[in-house]
């Protein structure tokens, strides 16, 4: 089982004036230290849920510069916003920065402010997701793209700076759309997904759905497919100490997010819920099972222990790595305390998968 650290903060730290970046960079350090696989920052914009990362080939230069082995990864670009050539370019610079260590996820976008950026894409954003990531392939592998130029003439133009990597590691981001995670697997992409509208057993099933396309699909070798899964992760000393440090703060980041989760446009299978009618009970309600669905079946939260059990059962249903989302509201110092119980785990988890051989 792989480990890595996963950033979509709701934007509370700094707010006072201090560094917004600093759990980022302190994090990311500590990573490339003890073994981590990969750092995964998104692309969020005009909203406090998520707002401290609109660009992830920025923070993913800073952290290239900064660490010498943890992969820098983007979880997620929003394709449609963005022309597939400037995607590659961007990350082609990340690549070069970090001596090769670049990946990204893509996906299809959710919020339709976020189309502000590109609106004429909101419609049809899900059916061209997979044609813009195999252009971003193409491109990085040093083919052109023909494009129009300011004047109307064609010109077939490739990217630079060329990458380090022959091939770019590339994901797919997906809530659980058995349609998407297939397609995934048959054009040959890992899988980056959450426990956000699926439980573990409807997880399980789409990894099975998603193994069985990446083996049948065309020209199939060996590769079997890699499958990242974004959990809540916060180790303390016991779990009665991580629940009572976790419970303000992953509450109050359940509720930022609750306009978003209800209030979004056309999410699959979301609720047609508006927030702002809710009654405050009823907020308080949604928040409290969401907090205890999430701590007790939901995410990496407790002491080493309980958390060791959750490893077991995602290794059991195919998960290759934990993307571990550490960044929804605790203080940065009780944050990066806690990774030293999360490398504990990472070391246990990996003396398991060797004891297993």
């Amino acid at each position: 089982m792989d480990f890595s650290l996963f950033y979509f903060a709701n934007d509370s730290a700094g707010e006072d004036g201090g560094n917004r970046y600093e759990l980022l960079l302190e994090g990311a350090r500590f990573a490339d230290r003890n073994g981590f696989t990969a750092v995964w920052t998104p692309e969020r914009h005009f909203h406090a849920f998520g707002g401290t990362y609109p660009n992830p080939s920025v923070t993913g230069a800073a952290l290239a510069a900064i660490t010498e082995r943890v992969k820098i990864r983007a979880g997620s670009v929003v394709a449609p916003l963005h022309h597939p050539l400037r995607i590659a370019e961007e990350w082609s610079v990340v690549d070069n920065i970090s001596g090769g260590r670049a990946g990204i996820s893509v996906a299809s976008g959710w919020h339709a402010t976020d189309f502000c950026l590109n609106p004429g894409a909101y419609e049809n954003r899900r059916a061209g997701l997979f044609d813009q990531a195999a252009q971003v392939r193409k491109l990085w592998r040093g083919e052109s793209m023909t494009v129009t130029g300011g004047t109307g003439d064609e010109a077939d133009v490739r990217i630079f700076p060329p990458p380090v990597q022959p091939e770019l590691p590339v994901w797919i981001t997906s809530g659980g759309d058995a349609r998407t995670v297939e397609e995934a697997g048959k054009g040959g992409y890992g899988l980056l997904t959450h426990l956000l509208g699926q439980d573990l057993d409807q997880l399980a099933e789409k990894i099975a759905l998603y193994r069985k396309a990446v083996a049948e699909r065309p020209g199939a070798d060996s590769w079997p497919g890699h499958v990242a899964l974004m959990v809540h992760t916060f180790l303390a000393e016991d779990d009665d100490a991580a629940r009572e440090l976790v419970r303000a703060p992953m509450s109050a980041y359940l509720r930022s997010s609750l306009g978003l989760i209800l209030g979004g446009s056309k999410l699959e299978n979301a609720r047609k819920i508006d927030p702002s009618k809710l009654r405050e009970k009823d907020i308080d309600f949604l928040v409290e099972r969401a907090f205890e669905r999430y701590y007790d079946d939901g995410g990496l939260l407790g002491g080493v222990d309980k958390c060791r059990a959750v490893v077991e059962r995602l290794r059991d249903i195919g998960v290759d790595e934990i993307a571990c989302l550490i960044d929804f509201g605790l203080p940065t110092a009780d944050v990066l305390g806690g990774l030293d119980h999360l490398n504990r785990l990472r070391r246990l988890s990996t003396d398991d998968t060797e004891g297993r051989r």
